[in-house]
């Protein structure tokens, strides 16, 4: 059955930062100039919002530019930072307080929900005119006879689990338009087939990637200290895996308290997920959530990589911005104000070459790149570049390096250090390693997975093709299992992955595909990169509230 058509001057795929700030530029470009053009916005998630996670620590650089008057116009900037504190922790019992560097100061900075930010984006885009779609993933993209990209479809609805219509089938919808802004964030699907495709990390370093799992904990009000910024770095992480903590105090009584872990961490015994719990213990972090209750859970895949890890960013008929292509400043621990600026920046060439645009070719947006790199965003991550890598030789060495690049260099080094391998390439066999023995959740602070799963709304409807697509069914247990001891079960953070026993005896991975909180993981730290994360139907997958 075809699929019916319609078409725009601008697609966006991805309700975050970055998209709902492309969006906005692009139709105050139009404001300004006296013509409009139509701008659609895909959103897999059932609402803005629903999706997305983040610390977060917001620096309003790039809102300042977008949104002047958006203290008028409420923004949920509530809680303004009021203390930095960050710690290095030993062992499980002490803390040695660091200093504060000047150039991570959050003087001026916010603590925010993203998700209630982005739904107050939305509204601002679709009071200017921007079209935007939930519960629509983009499932494909569509190419012109020449290669270039002429749109997206969305994915059908009402297909059954063995691949058959069923009553309630609904084919997808196709949306052309000569240029496409993916906007997906971290690992995107789509972005993923187009780095492929059109061979974007050619002149690129790999991409390093960490997973961040997030609580969000309400607190007695006197314990409450609204505006403290707190990151741990050091245990319970060895000296070779990167890692560290964050725990914010902000809004009504509530602390978000996360934990990072490198994903080119070694030893497939370990567990992201029960890492975070077990730092929970730590008094450093305990005092602060004793007495309360954690009320949402996510967790999320980001981009580490930095300036040496971004792509190409532009191809015919499209363009990568936000965390599909990588901006994250990570010795900031921040990445908002850098996804809205490209998207501003991708915003404002696109709304130039549509503008001036006289026949039906899709667009090439070389602009794009071209003011990205001329930008205070392209300045900021050039500062950095050798942080991140440097603590691939060891968190003594990161640390040390970190000290003297902020104190001395100020990251005018002569030289750039690169990722010369994927994370799931760093992975060791099992044989090589030590399993790790953690210790069992108390449920009062440490909770096990489902428990806490059930605290991100996450829900898929059960009949329906798995999204979790296993390449070579035979991977999992001849290579996953006898050399890696499998690592599934313990760098998923949502229960999805286990090895179960048939009734011959033998072994076989299940997959919980509906526990699934789009993370990303899998498509990532899989060994073999056997398994590809695909788009499952509109609306499902974690419903996040204050995240």
């Amino acid at each position: 059955m075809p699929r019916d058509a319609d078409k725009a001057d601008l697609v966006i795929v991805g309700g975050g930062p970055a998209g709902l700030s492309a969006a906005i530029r692009f139709k105050q470009m139009g404001v300004e100039k006296g013509k409009d053009f139509r701008v659609c916005l895909l959103e897999k998630g059932s609402e803005i919002g629903s999706h997305i996670m983040s610390g977060a620590v917001l620096e309003p650089r790039a809102l300042n530019e977008l949104i002047p008057n958006w203290k008028d116009l409420k923004a949920p900037l509530d809680t303004p930072v009021t203390q930095d504190k960050p710690y290095f922790l030993p062992n499980d019992k002490y803390a040695i307080p660091l200093p504060v560097i000047s150039s991570q100061h959050n003087n001026g900075n916010y603590i925010i929900s993203l998700g209630k930010f982005t739904k107050w984006l939305a509204e601002r885009a679709e009071n200017i005119g921007v079209e935007i779609y939930p519960g629509y993933p983009a499932s494909e993209v569509l190419f012109n006879e020449d290669g270039s990209v002429k749109g997206v479809a969305t994915g059908d609805v009402g297909i059954g689990k063995d691949g058959k219509p069923t009553e309630n089938f609904q084919r997808g919808l196709e949306l052309h338009a000569p240029l496409v802004l993916f906007a997906e964030g971290c690992r995107g699907s789509c972005t993923k087939q187009m780095m492929q495709k059109y061979n974007l990390r050619k002149d690129a370093d790999p991409q390093t990637y960490g997973l961040g799992i997030k609580e969000v904990w309400q607190i007695p009000k006197e314990k409450h200290q609204p505006g403290l910024v707190m990151h741990t770095l050091g245990w319970p992480m060895d000296m070779r895996t990167w890692g560290g903590s964050f725990l914010y105090h902000w809004g009504e009584n509530l602390v978000s308290f996360g934990y990072v872990v490198g994903l080119d961490y070694e030893n497939p015994y370990l567990s992201p997920y029960k890492e975070a719990q077990r730092l929970k213990h730590h008094p450093i972090i305990r005092q602060h959530l004793e007495g309360g209750t954690p009320i949402s859970y996510g967790a999320r895949a980001l981009n580490e990589g930095g300036l040496q890890s971004i792509p190409e960013l532009i191809f015919p008929g499209g363009a990568l911005i936000g965390c599909s292509a990588g901006f994250l400043n990570v010795p900031k621990i921040k990445g908002i104000h850098n996804a809205m600026k490209s998207g501003i920046l991708a915003g404002e060439a696109a709304y130039k070459e549509i503008f001036n645009k006289t026949n039906d070719e899709a667009i090439t947006l070389t602009s794009y790149p071209a003011s990205l790199k001329k930008s205070w965003l392209w300045e900021d991550l050039h500062k950095v570049r050798n942080i991140r890598p440097a603590f691939q030789k060891g968190l003594l060495f990161g640390a040390a390096f970190t000290g003297a690049h902020w104190l001395i260099t100020k990251g005018k080094e002569p030289f750039t250090w690169h990722y010369k391998h994927a994370d799931h390439e760093i992975t060791r066999k099992a044989s090589e390693c030590k399993p790790i023995e953690y210790p069992k959740p108390d449920g009062v602070l440490s909770f096990d997975l489902l428990t806490n799963l059930a605290r991100s709304g996450t829900n898929h409807n059960d009949d329906q093709p798995p999204h979790l697509k296993v390449i070579d069914e035979k991977i999992p247990v001849n290579v996953n299992l006898k050399e890696y001891a499998g690592p599934e079960g313990r760098y998923c953070p949502a229960g999805v992955y286990e090895y179960v026993k048939n009734t011959d005896g033998t072994d076989r991975l299940q997959i919980n595909a509906q526990n699934c909180l789009h993370c990303k993981t899998c498509d990532i730290k899989d060994p073999k990169q056997n398994i590809n994360w695909t788009t499952p139907e509109g609306g499902g997958g974690p419903s996040y509230s204050g995240m």
